[in-house]
């Protein structure tokens, strides 16, 4: 892991979604077995935390490894989708500790903020408007716009050529490792704040910082 010292001149902060800005990886990880199980399948609790930001085509693939090439893997996300999504609406969303904070304090700086997500753009940003957060990003990049989702790099360089900047003048954040590697391919600034898991070893060889929370961030940035 590279010190903070290291991180070059930031132009554009780069946020995955889920687990990062908004507390929604620990609902996945309870309703991606709940949506294979209404298919007779058994998920572990490793396999769904293995899903988080997991884009097409790997989260086909990955689910046709462990259970087999009849698994639909379609019909189990449109399943988790229709039990998770009532209940989000019930129980309502929260962001991450420090995320308004972050944001703004990115925003008093001229900062660029954007965000690059496995979540398709219309929840995207009806998650972002719930909970306050949308009128701070100039872009919202999905999964959906690029051949390969998370971890492949596609979606941070999407984002990067959006905002008209070189991988390395962004920093990215993210939770999760699909996401980590996804930005450390890119060739971003890579910062994780873990939601269920920390970093193991080889994870933490992608990162220029591992902070406990968003609020950490500012202090990474020049002058922070």
């Amino acid at each position: 892991m590279k010190s903070e010292r290291d991180i070059p001149m930031i132009q554009a902060v780069i946020f995955d979604m889920d687990g990062t800005l908004i507390d929604t990886e620990k609902y996945y990880r309870i309703f991606w077995p709940k949506a294979v199980a209404a298919f007779g399948y058994h998920m572990t609790d490793e396999q769904a935390l293995a899903m988080r930001s997991l884009g097409r085509p790997f989260a086909v693939t990955q689910l046709k490894a462990w259970f087999g090439e009849r698994i639909d893997y379609h019909a189990v996300r449109a399943k988790r989708k229709e039990l998770m999504e009532p209940f989000l609406d019930r129980e309502g969303l929260q962001t991450k500790p420090g995320a308004h904070e972050l944001l703004q304090a990115l925003q008093n700086r001229r900062i660029t903020t954007a965000v690059a997500t496995a979540t398709d753009l219309e929840r995207a940003a009806k998650c972002l408007k719930e909970v306050g957060l949308y009128d701070y990003f100039t872009k919202l990049i999905s999964a959906a716009m690029v051949k390969e989702g998370k971890p492949s790099p596609d979606i941070y360089l999407y984002a990067c050529e959006q905002l008209g900047l070189a991988p390395d003048q962004c920093m990215a954040v993210e939770d999760s490792p699909n996401g980590v590697l996804s930005a450390y391919r890119a060739g971003c600034k890579v910062v994780m704040v873990p939601d269920q898991t920390e970093p193991d070893e080889e994870l933490k060889k992608c990162l220029y910082a591992r902070v406990d929370t968003l609020l950490d961030i500012e202090q990474l940035l020049p002058n922070g």
